[in-house]
């Protein structure tokens, strides 16, 4: 499974080869899909859970290949009110993946450009990723943001 996650981010030009010396010997593997607005969470080369997220309503956040730079358990946005961002996982430039309350969006866009999850899912992933480590974890993000009107 972790090949077929490798393969396809290369065929979609979102990393080059030599981005995947790390992931090759990641233990978590996470997969967002932002036209299936899905997250896809591969434990050992297993898939372990697949989940349904809300990514940006512009679009965000950018497709690549990133690995978690920082975890903060509860966590505000500075930006946006003060919103809740609970079990919030950084990964590029402010782009985090976290819980949100409002469950009722989840499955297409509804945020500024974070990926949220259920806030269960988001514990979940967040227990999963700080016990297996930062440095073992990695994150795909990949596809086209279908809009909430299409």
């Amino acid at each position: 499974m972790r090949r077929f996650f490798m393969a396809a981010a290369l065929a979609f030009g979102l990393v080059s080869p030599a981005a995947f010396t790390v992931s090759a010997q990641a233990e978590v593997f996470i997969a967002i899909d932002k036209s299936s607005q899905s997250m896809s969470v591969v434990v050992n080369g297993r898939e372990r859970y697949r989940w349904p997220v809300s990514t940006g309503l512009g679009g965000g956040p950018p497709s690549g290949a990133f690995m978690p730079q920082r975890m903060e358990r509860i966590w505000h946005s500075r930006k946006y009110d003060w919103a809740p961002m609970p079990n919030a996982i950084f990964f590029h430039e402010g782009y985090a993946i976290h819980g949100t309350y409002v469950v009722s969006r989840l499955g297409r866009p509804a945020s500024h450009g974070c990926v949220r999850l259920h806030p269960a899912h988001a514990a979940t992933l967040f227990a999963l990723v700080r016990g297996e480590g930062m440095g073992r974890t990695r994150i795909v993000v990949s596809g086209a943001a279908r809009y909430a009107g299409r």
